[in-house]
């Protein structure tokens, strides 16, 4: 009962603000883009659907057939064109399968700026074992053509192919090969040097979900969004540490760990 009620108030809200965003729309002609970004199952979609709740946002879900197939973002006129038809005063589009495209997309829109979603990688493995299969045949297809495999090894430098081929062997386990993923694409924050750029905020899962107010006031300060506190009202954080660890080769998640702890000092800051 309780799910539907929420479902039922998701969808209210939703349908009114399209009501209230057609019938006074924001007709300014550079909008700002928001960007959400960050490995899958990192709670980027729990971000969107706090984005969501603002009256100021429009917001484009992977989930989304305008703007994405198959939850890759389509080619840039079609994104522009949605942009340039929006109504809302913030353009919010999910970007996981683009991480390696944020430099050319910030570039595309003047005065956007990213959100990134780390989450420890435990949980993140944890997770991408429920929703994803064949872990361990896609580290392999990866190690063996980075540019063969979709956009997972797309932006991959050289150092960081290297190292996955290193890394995968002939008995990685799915396990594994979820925690190669996370290290290889949560690396291409610095490899873009998005740690260096001040409209990027990379924001800590755990965090976030902890002490929700502060850190989405946070969020919403950076983004130049208006806050109140019934944005964030559902958010829980009842997935942290929810199930075991994994086990995963020792090397891996020492390198997941020394990225992992990098990027919470950013994060912290």
């Amino acid at each position: 009962m309780k799910s539907i009620f929420k479902k039922s108030a998701y969808l209210y809200l939703v349908i009114s603000k399209k009501i209230i965003q057609f019938l006074f729309p924001d007709r300014t002609k550079d909008k700002p883009v928001i960007f959400v970004a960050g490995v899958q199952r990192s709670g980027t979609n729990m971000v969107m659907d706090v984005l969501e709740r603002s009256y100021e946002t429009d917001v484009y879900h992977e989930r989304d057939e305008r703007a994405f197939n198959n939850y890759e973002m389509r080619e840039l006129p079609v994104i522009k064109a949605l942009y340039q038809n929006s109504k809302g005063k913030k353009f919010v589009i999910k970007t996981l399968c683009e991480l390696q495209k944020l430099n050319d997309l910030m570039a595309a829109f003047p005065d956007s700026k990213v959100i990134w979603v780390l989450r420890h990688y435990d949980d993140s493995i944890n997770s991408m074992l429920v929703s994803f299969r064949n872990q361990a045949n896609q580290a392999k297809q990866v190690a063996n053509d980075r540019l063969g495999s979709q956009w997972r090894g797309q932006g991959m430098s050289d150092k960081t192919h290297q190292l996955v081929r290193e890394l995968v062997h002939d008995n990685i386990s799915d396990a594994t090969g979820a925690a190669i993923f996370w290290y290889y694409r949560n690396i291409l924050f610095f490899e873009q040097d998005l740690d260096k750029n001040k409209n990027v905020m990379l924001i800590s899962y755990e965090n976030l979900v902890q002490n929700p107010q502060q850190q989405f006031q946070k969020i919403f300060d950076f983004l130049g969004l208006k806050y109140t506190p019934r944005i964030s009202r559902n958010v829980h954080a009842r997935s942290i540490r929810l199930r075991e660890p994994k086990i995963i080769d020792s090397k891996v998640r020492s390198l997941c760990e020394t990225l992992h702890n990098q990027l919470m000092q950013l994060a912290l800051k």
